[in-house]
């Protein structure tokens, strides 16, 4: 058996090194001294007390950085883990000064304004600063700048590595020959959404690169303790992609390599792997090695720095004629100066302190008021669209099946909007998947409605990097619920934080769409209402439409929004039928806007999707069986950004007592949350206690009789309503 692409070892000569062209050469020198200065402050300062968090050094691992960056164009786009300070550096460099451009960075000139301001925006974040790329909010490991194609670093190891998948798909889309490289570490190489990552690029042929910087550690775990096949580019062909491995001490072993890999990736071949041998030459994090901790040795210490990336660039060009000694001793006096200087604008001596102490101006923070600015965005790409709703709405309006206007809403805005991307299992097949919400789409639209393989993790976070992208507006279908929490990594910490985290004008646009199956016999691992998890993330906006008017006009609502929305999907309410406007399928909801389904004066019932026909229900029961008055209001949004408190609060003001309905668990209660802000903000008109209708505690089991007591029925609402009946407890209370 022999692998089907090539895994390739390739070394640096001395010859390659003659033949390299100098500008490339002194640039690449320039940029090395430049990150492992800036690093050295870093260092300087985290041991003064005053970089607050981590600050994982990448000193001894600049040579991988700067040899795959060097040509890249400010298009191609990077992404990076914790340790990225030297990736972020070194693509922020090329931006500002491309190597193809009038002025490639070099030693023999003094270090321009440019280059300046990013080492200055770059040390504030590091800092938490408010003149920091992410306004102080990404600090050490989260450094994003879109306009160098740097898309952001990533405190989840192998959590960002999905995404590069989602700006590679956006590169190609978008007809460029663009690429997309992701770096992770050797630990990395063994998380699941990077092996998914792998599967997936390789599928669809994805222009991105799999730069894997094995720095021989995972913290204090070695890499032979990790795996049995220490080489980590070994994956590569097993999932068919083509693999290089070099020297990553040697900057020009790695330029040569990645302009291979980029030759093939640009050419529409798919995925590359490069490894990259490297050492960090300190700890995980802070300013000691690791034989300080016991886990290295100071001999494997010393032989490491002997390969120092550095030492060898600034021997190669003495030696090449291209610069003396002297002359490269001054660029690095030079470099050192500038980041004392950059240094000196954050920091200031503390007032009547020791001698040497420092402190963070106090000017150079961020205001405190900015804390929550920027968890989602103000809405105001809505500005200007017209929303409508039923009882609004004047125009013929006929009877309409619910899993119908899904997809045809789909259909009308992949017409209309080219942004659109459908992607999920088995959407492409099954006559529109398992419940026919794709319906026709895959066969008009090919190349935008994409059946994916099993791997939430992957297919998730691919969407994720499309939305960051900001070309496209993905949208992600959940088979089941429960599968999001498959994903969790990239829909909590990922998508659901990227806004805020970054700063907070970066949009999300996406759409995730999952149903609700409580109720169909799928037992415990298919059948949650995962409203109460998914409120706890304040990066999400949740729709919850009940009737097929309402699923047109959210819907198109949610895509038009710069946020990412969960839109769930109730099914007991794919069978059911409503009336439609005839032929109009682009007006929308507007988001925030509770409805109320029954006017009433007695009592409030708060609910959602499929209890909001079981509370109609009960209510109509009552109302027959003692007169009982229920007004039921369908919330519609869900997450506390977008809840109608105005609605809300004008009818418990009325009634003056409120029951929650839902269906599912008690132990992920989304009433619960909201009985305890109803009682917060509308205490005073409160006759009674909130009270509330849940589900058991234990999931849905696959019994029918157990699935039904684990879920709230009809008559657990209308045995709710009874007791909370503020006529009855008046008697009570006079007798």
């Amino acid at each position: 058996m022999n692998t089907e692409v090539p895994w390739t070892a390739l070394a640096a000569t001395d010859a390659d090194w003659a033949e390299a062209d100098p500008a490339l050469l002194r640039a690449m020198y320039a940029q090395l001294v430049l990150i492992r200065t800036f690093e050295e402050q870093v260092l300087d300062l985290a041991g003064s007390g005053l970089v607050h968090g981590p600050a994982h050094s990448s000193i001894g691992q600049e040579g991988g950085a700067v040899g795959s960056i060097l040509t890249l164009r400010s298009s191609d786009t990077v992404n990076g883990s914790h340790r990225g300070h030297h990736q972020f550096l070194a693509k922020a460099l090329a931006h500002v000064h491309p190597l193809t451009g009038a002025t490639p960075l070099d030693p023999r000139d003094k270090i321009e304004s440019e280059v300046r301001e990013v080492l200055h925006r770059t040390l504030a974040e590091i800092c938490g600063l408010a003149d920091g790329y992410c306004r102080g909010r990404g600090g050490s490991m989260h450094l994003k700048w879109q306009d160098a194609g740097a898309m952001g670093t990533n405190a989840i190891v192998g959590g960002g590595v999905p995404q590069a998948l989602g700006f590679a798909w956006s590169h190609r889309q978008a007809a460029t020959d663009d690429v997309s490289i992701a770096y992770f570490g050797d630990g990395a190489m063994n998380i699941g959404s990077v092996l998914e990552s792998l599967n997936l690029a390789a599928a669809w042929k994805l222009p991105v690169c799999f730069f894997v910087e094995n720095n021989q550690y995972a913290v204090a775990t070695t890499v032979a303790e990790s795996t049995a096949e220490s080489r980590l580019s070994a994956r590569g062909p097993g999932f068919g992609i083509p693999s290089w491995r070099v020297d990553g001490m040697d900057p020009l072993a790695v330029h040569l390599a990645m302009q291979e890999i980029l030759e093939h990736v640009r050419s529409g071949a798919g995925p590359a792997i490069l490894e990259a041998d490297v050492y960090r030459y300190f700890h995980q994090n802070g300013p000691f090695p690791g034989s300080a901790f016991g886990y290295r040795d100071k001999a494997e210490e010393r032989a490491w720095r002997d390969r120092d990336p550095i030492a060898l660039t600034r021997r190669r060009l003495i030696e090449l004629g291209l610069h003396t000694d002297a002359e490269l001793t001054s660029y690095d006096e030079h470099v050192g100066a500038v980041l004392t200087e950059v240094a000196g604008v954050l920091v200031e001596p503390v007032p009547d302190g020791r001698p040497g102490q420092r402190r963070i101006r106090p000017s150079a923070w961020p205001n405190p008021g900015f804390v929550d600015v920027g968890v989602v965005g103000d809405l105001s790409e809505l500005a200007g669209m017209t929303t409508v709703d039923k009882g609004t709405w004047s125009g013929e309006l006929v009877e309409t099946g619910f899993i119908d206007v899904v997809s045809e809403v789909m259909a009308r805005r992949l017409a209309t909007d080219r942004r659109i991307v459908v992607m999920g299992e088995d959407i492409h097949r099954l006559n529109g998947g398992t419940n026919g919400a794709t319906r026709g789409l895959a066969a008009a639209y090919p190349d935008r409605v994409l059946g994916t393989p099993i791997s939430e993790n992957a297919f998730t976070g691919l969407a994720g990097g499309i939305a960051l992208d900001g070309r496209y507006r993905p949208v992600v279908e959940f088979m089941f619920a429960d599968f999001m929490w498959v994903a969790a990594d990239q829909v909590f910490n990922q998508i659901g934080k990227a806004r805020h985290m970054f700063g907070g004008d970066d949009a999300v646009p996406m759409v995730i769409r999952s149903k609700v199956a409580a109720g169909t016999g799928y037992g415990s691992q298919h059948s949650m209402d995962p409203t109460g998890v998914l409120a706890m993330s304040p990066g999400l906006r949740i729709c919850a439409p009940t009737t097929p008017f309402d699923y047109i006009g959210m819907m198109n609502a949610a895509l038009a929004c710069d946020d990412p929305v969960v839109v769930l999907e109730h099914v007991d309410l794919y069978g059911t039928t409503g009336l439609v406007p005839v032929e109009d399928r682009d007006y929308q909801v507007e988001i925030g806007r509770a409805s109320i389904r029954r006017p009433g004066t007695h009592l409030t019932v708060l609910t959602y999707l499929s209890m909001v026909d079981t509370a109609l229900r009960a209510a109509q029961t009552l109302h027959d069986e003692s007169g009982l008055d229920v007004e039921v209001v369908d919330l519609r949004w869900l997450d506390r950004h977008s809840l109608d408190w105005e609605t809300i609060a004008d009818s418990i003001r009325r009634t003056a007592n409120v029951v929650i309905v839902e269906q599912g668990s008690s132990a992920t209660s989304y009433g619960a949350w909201l009985a305890a802000e109803v009682q917060r903000r509308l205490f005073d008109w409160l006759d009674q206690p909130v009270q509330g209708v849940t589900g058991g505690l234990a999931s849905p089991s696959i019994s029918k009789v157990l699935e039904a007591a684990a879920l709230a029925q009809e008559d657990d609402v209308t045995a709710a309503l009874r007791a909370a009946d503020p006529r009855v407890a008046h008697s009570v209370e006079k007798a």
